[in-house]
């Protein structure tokens, strides 16, 4: 705040601002267009938040979403530097590095990313089920989150069942986010081509694949989503958001 004060423009990649109603938490690809001048603490948002948007937000432009259900795979580089000691040390069968999580992550998963809040989610299941909707500006629509830590070393992954209120194509939801910028469509499952944290390690974009029908209901939808936590999730956008901001000279 007393950067903002003096006039200096902060990006904050803490969860301190993001549902602060006077801050604008932003994805660049999404809603970039919220940002003006006056805008002196823009939120990055949740590193899980992002790469969900990312699809969420062209698609809700077209078929309007009715209720997304979003079940996470998260790398221990989530946690930090000390969890990705603890699995190393596991893996290498030493007992004495200290433990992050409450149990052995190695050849594990923990549905327990964060501490649990009074209604028994998680803090990273609430970020997940609030984020969205401010970023999108659209209260309308009902989501709910499971988020799990697994032994990755880079990369959130996410199941995401999508039911909308109108009726969709596949070949067109497949169109409409290879046309997103910052979204790769990898999605042909006969040569076994689908996102994975191992190749999107290291790089900028978000992948999304196993694009399917929910066969049982209509208007919804099954797909994959896959990112770099700690660079579509975090820095890369952070670096897009000041990019923009000097790009249209709001700084």
């Amino acid at each position: 705040p007393k950067f903002a004060e003096a006039g200096i423009t902060v990006i904050d990649n803490s969860s301190a601002w993001r549902m602060d109603p006077t801050k604008k938490l932003v994805v660049p690809e999404i809603n970039a267009d919220v940002l003006t001048k006056e805008d002196k603490i823009i939120a990055n948002p949740n590193c899980s938040t992002i790469q969900l948007v990312m699809v969420l937000g062209p698609l809700n432009k077209k078929y309007d979403l009715k209720r997304v259900v979003v079940s996470t795979y998260q790398s221990v580089t989530g946690t930090g530097k000390a969890a990705v000691d603890q699995l190393n040390a596991e893996i290498a069968g030493d007992d004495s590095v200290a433990k992050v999580y409450p149990y052995q992550i190695f050849k594990n998963a923990l549905p327990h990313c964060d501490v649990f809040s009074d209604d028994d989610y998680t803090k990273e299941e609430i970020k997940l089920m609030k984020e969205p909707k401010k970023i999108l500006g659209d209260d309308t629509f009902n989501l709910t989150a499971t988020a799990v830590r697994v032994p990755v070393q880079g990369g959130h992954s996410e199941s995401v069942n999508i039911e909308f209120e109108n009726e969709f194509e596949l070949d067109e939801v497949r169109k409409i986010l290879s046309e997103t910028p910052g979204v790769i469509v990898m999605d042909n499952v006969k040569n076994n081509e689908y996102p994975m944290p191992l190749y999107s390690e290291g790089k900028d974009e978000v992948f999304v694949g196993r694009i399917r029908r929910d066969l049982s209901q209509p208007k919804t939808l099954n797909l994959w989503i896959v990112a770099d936590n700690l660079r579509k999730g975090a820095a890369t956008n952070a670096v897009q958001i000041a990019e923009y901001l000097v790009a249209n000279n709001l700084v």
